[in-house]
């Protein structure tokens, strides 16, 4: 149910009987019918309300009296409040006074002061006291009804007050004239009492006029008595029984003279049309000739209207040559409106003049010889074969132009001259933008009534014709844009076929099809505008999208091609703050990708009126999407790894780091730490797996950022797949580096121990460290200051790998030692802590397992002696050399 309406706005709040008000508030009713009462003050003002809107209501004040509420009564909301009152109040109505209802005069307002002359003192009341009333302007600032509410001011109702009147009348009187007042009030009343001769005195003038007014009226009545007698209707009946009579014989002699001038006019105009009809097979000749149908149709249907029915021989032997005329010009007309190629309003001229012919001869033996057949259908039938017909001619034309074309010519062709297959897609669309719309007018025309005559429509047959023709230029489009797709079941289905031709051709071919798509685009646009079904559309829009995710496809294989000439153009420059080590190389990518992205969604991906999302979730465009990016970031991994592995076949360093066993590298490496040397291969790897990581951390991530904010889908499976690749490429090329750089180190180990024919059972001078492991210490700080100036965040997986083969080697090599003297053992056992703690920071729990085992393996093992100056031997050890042992503990950034 509906809130109750509420009253909050009135205008105006006061006011006599029949005052127009205008009611303001809420929930006012929804409609006339919702409004089903209206009190105002009391009193039922439903006849004369006035329902606007649910906010106004109009409506005229009844007969009331004093403040009261508005109470508006609805059907859907029930009986209302108000927050406003009326006050209502009855006033003197007069002549010159303006009042918006009758008000009834009572016998007390016209027999008030007993009988007086008839002038206006019924209607205009003067002050009894005989008082001006000017100077009196000022009221009394309360209500007057609040003071005397069953009282009134007004002389002529019965509960009158005199204190009311004298309130509102004479506030500012003052005593002295309220008694001169009073006096002339008693001889007033006095004066009233002198009975009915005095009012006949009073009115004699009246009463004579009366009296002269009636003997006027007896005297024209004798008058017309003499004139006319006692029966002055009869004589007025007779009269005009005469004029009807004297009419008619005018009447007579008029339409005799007409009758006569009409026959006359007959005779003359049969003479004329005889002459039209003799006339006649010659002259619809003559007009057939010259084109001008219509003045055929008109004098032949004029003929048939004048002289098909008639008996007369010679009429009917003209009729009949008449009739063979126009049969063999419907023979001709029918001729000129299959031949194409024509325009529709031409043959929507031909269409006419041909049905209006049909209908003039329909019933007669010579009409029924063509009776079956149906001009305007005929036309559109021929309209629609010629388009087809069109249609495959100039594909013929271009396939084989094509085709004729030898490899030698394509390669040497201007690649700013378009390709054949353009030039046909071209001309295609033009075909279908201009002929289609003439096909579809011309059926609109037929199927409207406007050309169609008495045969039945078909608008079956119509709606598959322009699916046909719709579907036969989908397919030529498909032959000629499609060329990277499968199209045997097209050829098969189709009957034709167009040949790839060569790769340069096909090559060359490629970067047109976003021009083939805007002419496609806009034969398209030109067909919405028809209003053609929506099966026809579809059909055309399904093309779109396809030659639409062709493009798109074929940009990104564009894109791919210039990723793989990425590598040419590293320049070894660090400058990814994100993670030091990483090139410039995945911004160079990110940028081709933007640039592509900016292409594809210029070109094929924002959808144009009537066009597909390729972008719907599970549909082919996303897929494309994502087999794409997937193709365009695995090529550039493997960019990186052709960087890497290239760089490694041009270099062949040597595996020989061995200082106490010779160096030939030396000078190499002399030389590309001060500057005079290219970037070594080390830096290179380097660099790319630090690429790697980057791609992987974070890059990759952001490359699908940069596809949504284009508006695709995140592409998620792509971007994990790459990662996973890049992954698995960063796994390869750490473990070439681990492998170039730690199994020439470890291999180092065993013949620098052994070096002198040293022995672990001999008593030897100790307290320092052995050479094997200050070439290890020494080996390792150059490895780690080589990951360290190019990608610090490498140094972990590294060094881990190799901290973990050298720990694996000393394990060996110290449980393949039968037994150790008293100065081996310490010393053994001060090289390995030394290497162990050094390390610690890059040892995992394998490579710290193995240290555990080759300290373990010391036989015998120490006793307290011997630890205590293994550990005196240790701290020496390390204060010497704690500028190799810094660096390891240099915390990665």
């Amino acid at each position: 149910m509906a809130p109750q309406p509420v009253v909050t706005g009135l205008s105006p709040k006061e006011g006599p009987p029949g005052t127009r008000v205008i009611i303001r508030g809420e929930f006012l009713g929804t409609r006339v019918q919702d409004l089903i009462g209206l009190k105002i003050c009391g009193s039922d003002c439903l006849l004369s309300a006035e329902w606007k809107s649910p906010n106004k209501i109009i409506a005229r004040t009844g007969p009331a009296k004093g403040k009261g509420d508005i109470i508006v009564s609805t059907l859907s909301g029930g009986v209302g409040t108000s927050t406003v009152q009326f006050r209502a109040y009855h006033e003197t109505i007069g002549p010159l006074k303006e009042s918006a209802v009758w008000i009834e005069e009572s016998p007390s307002q016209n027999f008030a002061w007993g009988r007086r002359t008839l002038t206006q003192s019924g209607l205009t009341q003067e002050d009894p006291l005989g008082l001006s009333i000017e100077g009196n302007e000022q009221k009394i600032p309360e209500d007057l009804r609040d003071l005397f509410p069953d009282a009134c001011g007004d002389l002529s109702q019965e509960h009158f007050s005199p204190s009311w009147f004298l309130l509102e009348n004479h506030l500012a009187t003052s005593f002295e004239d309220l008694k001169a007042g009073l006096a002339y009030l008693k001889r007033k009343v006095e004066s009233q009492k002198e009975g009915q001769l005095s009012f006949l005195k009073s009115n004699a003038g009246s009463v004579i006029d009366q009296l002269d007014t009636l003997m006027n009226i007896r005297d024209k009545l004798q008058e017309d008595v003499k004139m006319h007698g006692t029966e002055p209707l009869n004589i007025l009946e007779a009269s005009i029984e005469n004029s009807i009579s004297e009419s008619q014989k005018i009447f007579t002699d008029v339409l005799v003279r007409k009758e006569k001038a009409d026959s006359t006019r007959s005779v003359l105009f049969a003479l004329s049309r005889h002459k039209f009809l003799f006339c006649l097979p010659n002259s619809v000749d003559r007009r057939a000739k010259a084109g001008e149908y219509d003045i055929v149709v008109n004098d032949y249907s004029r003929a048939k209207n004048l002289f098909g029915k008639t008996e007369i021989p010679i009429f009917r032997k003209v009729l009949e040559e008449v009739d063979q005329r126009i049969l063999s010009i419907r023979k001709q007309l029918h001729e000129k409106v299959v031949k194409m190629p024509q325009s529709v309003d031409q043959q929507k001229k031909l269409i006419k003049a041909l049905t209006s012919l049909e209908l003039q001869q329909s019933g007669t033996p010579i009409g029924d010889k063509l009776r079956n057949i149906d001009p305007a259908w005929d036309a559109i039938e021929a309209r629609a074969k010629y388009l087809e017909a069109t249609f495959r001619q100039t594909f013929e034309q271009h396939a084989n132009k094509d085709a004729a074309g030898t490899p030698e010519k394509s390669k040497t062709r201007d690649p700013n001259q378009a390709p054949s297959r353009v030039n046909f897609c071209e001309e295609l669309c033009d075909i279908a933008a201009s002929q289609l719309p003439d096909l579809w007018r011309l059926g609109q025309l037929y199927f409207t009534g406007e050309l169609r005559g008495p045969h039945d429509p078909k608008p079956g047959d119509f709606k598959k014709m322009i699916l046909n023709a719709i579907e036969k230029f989908c397919v030529y489009l498909r032959l000629a844009i499609l060329i990277a797709g499968d199209q045997r079941a097209l050829r098969q289905s189709s009957g034709l076929s167009w040949s790839i031709g060569s790769a340069s051709a096909t090559h060359q071919f490629l970067p047109w099809i976003p021009q083939c798509l805007r002419y496609t685009r806009i034969a398209y646009a030109t067909l919405i505008g028809l209003d053609l079904p929506s099966d026809a559309l579809d059909i055309i829009q399904k093309l779109i999208d396809e030659v639409r995710l062709f493009c798109f496809s074929i940009i990104f294989k564009r894109s791919t091609d210039r990723c793989k000439k990425l590598g040419s153009q590293e320049t070894w420059e660090l400058g990814v703050e994100e993670y030091p080590g990483a090139t410039i190389l995945p911004a160079a990518l990110e940028a081709l990708l933007v640039e592509t992205l900016d292409e594809v969604q210029s070109v094929c991906m924002q959808p144009e009126t009537r066009e597909g999302n390729l972008l719907e979730p599970q549909s082919d465009g996303q897929r494309e999407v994502s087999q794409r990016l997937q193709e365009f970031l695995s090529t550039f991994s493997a960019v990186i790894e052709e960087l890497a592995f290239q760089s490694h076949d041009e270099e062949t360093p040597t595996h020989n780091v061995s200082q106490l066993l010779g160096f030939p590298n030396a000078q190499q490496l002399d030389s590309v730490a001060s500057g005079g040397a290219a970037v070594t291969w080390e830096q290179r790897m380097l660099c790319c797996l630090a690429n790697y990581a980057y791609c992987n951390k974070s890059f990759f991530p952001h490359i699908g950022d940069v596809f949504v904010r284009y508006g695709y889908p995140l592409p998620t499976l792509a971007i994990e797949t790459s990662r996973y690749t890049v992954n698995q490429l960063f796994t390869n090329l750490l473990e070439e580096y681990v492998e170039h750089k730690g199994d020439p180190l470890v291999g180092t180990i065993e013949p620098s121990m052994y070096l002198g024919r040293f022995q672990w059972d001999h008593e030897m001078e100790i307290g320092q460290l052995r050479p094997y492991a200050h070439e290890c210490v020494d080996n390792l700080v150059g490895v780690y200051s080589e990951i360290y100036s190019i990608s610090p965040a490498l140094l972990r997986p590294i060094l881990e790998s190799i901290v973990q083969t050298i720990s694996e080697e000393l394990a060996r090599l110290m449980s393949c030692v039968q037994r150790f003297s008293f100065t081996g053992a310490i010393q053994a056992h001060v090289d390995i802590r030394l290497l162990r703690d050094a390390l610690e920071c890059y040892a995992n729990e394998t490579a710290k397992n193995y240290f555990m085992e080759a300290l373990e393996a010391i036989n015998p093992p120490l006793n307290g002696e011997q630890k205590r100056k293994a550990d005196e031997i240790l701290e020496r050890v390390k204060r010497n050399m704690r500028l190799q042992l810094l660096c390891f503990s240099i915390k990665e950034p």
